[in-house]
């Protein structure tokens, strides 16, 4: 393939190496006309990225991404700008390498870090960009521009720009051009971590991680293991961090786990200090998040310090939510040391406290840097907490990996046991499933609702008990259990399914149906559950399994109906 035969000029690259500039100098040279990405976006759709995202969803900016890509690869001698996450995906990577020559545009993190502070400091922004964020901006630009190297290898030229001028760089990439059109070379096509979870791929394990969550402004990883817990020093220094780590924890693990995670930071070259909160859901108030802030404030906190969560589901969110509202926001790192937390509430950025009419009604999106899961801890666990947590994975199998659940019904007792090996993988497998959902769906506009399979009658369960009598993955069994019923009711799933489901959370040793609960309280709730829009309460049910459906047409005397039978013990 000669030179003018090689259909158009894909740049790819990291932020500020200079794909929009250099796209345009090289597409006048050519004559060609220049696309970029995700200006086109904008025309067409009629509103900025920055809204699409947080009105529509990183789903449907992905969506939109991919047909302005689809069409604009189908046309020749254009050059073509994409934005830098782009490539992460299987299908825009081959739509690229079939529609051209795919060149990478290079520059060392210092680079880049020297180019967009320059920019900011030229602009009339007020708001701090995403990767000036942080105490350590540039340690954070290897740490995202890592993350993508191995899709950014795959391009057909790859060129450097830290010491070229925009000329010079344009004539690179024509070279690149010619030459790259003439020798394309075999296309290997890494997975995308949604395209692993349906193949027999393994997730992704970037930089040692079982997952990765990639949202419009964040990406960090979610390490789980045996014993990772001594890792966590290394790792937080890998995402940039630095300064003083304030560990927030509760009175129960703070005397398992505190003077070691003390230790390990400090070995880092972290200072530290901690507060423990009383252990509990109730600890998820208002009241307690004051005394935080007023913890951080006599510590003299900055901007600079991160907030470390170690425990379980309550501390994570607690500490997440003081993290995203103090100082107007400090580096968070999750380190759970419950099932739940693990699988389920670390990861995603749900950060929030309760009200007490309803649970999570105050809160925020509020991403971790990292998430560090040590499967160890949870052998000090109280079996109860234990079993609670695999109601969570239990979920994620029912709504999303047929694979998982049937590894669930064969190795339950080893499981229950936690057996390394095969406890490892399937907490590995769950928070990936976790990781790709909130990757798709940030902000639960779209399909992260999913997400809440169960949730819509444990809520309520919770809140008319005061957030006293269940553990949280209790109240989700019982209200999958209620979830999977209503599906049955509505003509959606087999009694087979529904059976298949209860003889599974049974397994478990989890509750299916509960007692003396005051019915008005549980109705009253839910009415006031976060998932309610329009007066209508959105229910999560299922088709089958790994087929959520969302209604918010339940008529309400079979939901009444279906919760008088779970209250029936």
């Amino acid at each position: 393939m000669g030179e003018g035969t090689a259909g158009n000029i894909i740049l790819t690259g990291f932020s500020y190496t200079g794909k929009t500039k250099v796209g345009q100098e090289v597409a006048r040279r050519l004559g060609w006309s220049f696309v970029d990405i995700d200006e086109e976006i904008v025309r067409l759709w009629g509103k900025p990225i920055a809204e699409i995202f947080a009105r529509d969803g990183e789903s449907r900016f992905r969506e939109l991404e991919r047909e302005v890509l689809q069409r604009v690869c189908q046309e020749k001698e254009a050059v073509v700008s994409t934005g830098g996450g782009a490539i992460m995906n299987a299908s825009n990577r081959e739509l690229m390498m079939a529609g051209g020559v795919v060149i990478c545009l290079e520059a060392k993190p210092a680079t880049i870090y020297q180019r967009l502070l320059r920019d900011a400091e030229a602009s009339d922004e007020q708001e701090v960009r995403p990767l000036l964020a942080g105490s350590d901006p540039l340690r954070r630009i290897e740490w995202l521009k890592g993350f993508r190297q191995p899709y950014y290898a795959l391009s057909d030229w790859t060129v450097h720009t830290d010491n070229l001028t925009l000329e010079e760089a344009a004539e690179e990439v024509i070279r690149g051009w010619r030459y790259g059109g003439g020798k394309k070379r075999e296309r290997i096509v890494l997975p995308s971590m949604a395209d692993a979870r349906e193949s027999d791929a393994p997730y992704c394990e970037q930089q040692g991680a079982a997952c990765v969550v990639t949202t419009a402004t964040e990406s960090y990883p979610v390490f789980v293991g045996w014993g990772f817990l001594d890792q966590l020093g290394k790792r937080m220094r890998n995402a940039g961090l630095q300064g003083r780590a304030h560990i927030v924890s509760d009175d129960r693990v703070f005397p398992l786990y505190g003077d070691r995670v003390k230790k390990i930071l400090e070995e880092a070259g972290f200072a530290v200090d901690s507060m423990a909160v009383p252990q509990g859901e109730r600890s998820k108030s208002f009241e307690t998040a004051v005394s935080i802030y007023d913890w951080l404030v006599d510590r003299r906190a900055e901007r600079g310090d991160s907030i470390v969560a170690l425990g379980g589901g309550v501390v994570g969110d607690l500490a997440g939510f003081v993290a995203a509202t103090f100082l107007r926001g400090l580096p968070l790192v999750q380190i759970p040391t419950s099932l739940v937390g693990m699988v389920d509430s670390a990861i995603g950025g749900k950060v929030g406290i309760n009200h007490p009419e309803g649970k999570n009604l105050i809160g925020a999106f509020y991403q971790p840097r990292l998430v560090l899961a040590d499967i160890q801890t949870l052998t000090t666990l109280l079996r109860r907490e234990l079993v609670s947590g695999w109601a969570e994975v239990i979920k994620h199998a029912m709504i999303r990996d047929p694979r998982l659940l049937k590894l669930l019904e064969e190795r339950s007792q080893e499981l229950l046991k936690l057996e390394e090996q095969v406890t490892t993988e399937v907490v590995a497998r769950s928070a990936a499933i976790k990781a790709g959902v909130v990757s798709e769906d940030e902000k639960e506009l779209g399909i992260r609702i999913i997400l809440n399979y169960g949730h819509t009658i444990a809520h309520g369960l919770e809140a008319a008990t005061s957030y006293e009598r269940f553990l949280h993955g209790e109240a989700v069994a019982i209200g999958m259990m209620g979830a999977a019923m209503i599906s049955q009711q509505l003509g959606l799933l087999s009694q087979e399914v529904v059976q298949r489901q209860q003889a599974l959370l049974q397994r478990f040793d989890l509750p299916t149906r509960c007692s003396d609960v005051d019915i008005e309280r549980i109705l009253r709730a839910m009415e006031l559950d976060k998932k309610t829009g329009e007066e209508k309460v959105h229910w999560v049910l299922l088709a089958g399994v790994g087929q959520p459906v969302i209604r918010d047409d339940v008529p309400r005397e079979v939901a009444v109906g279906v919760i008088r039978e779970l209250l029936q013990s």
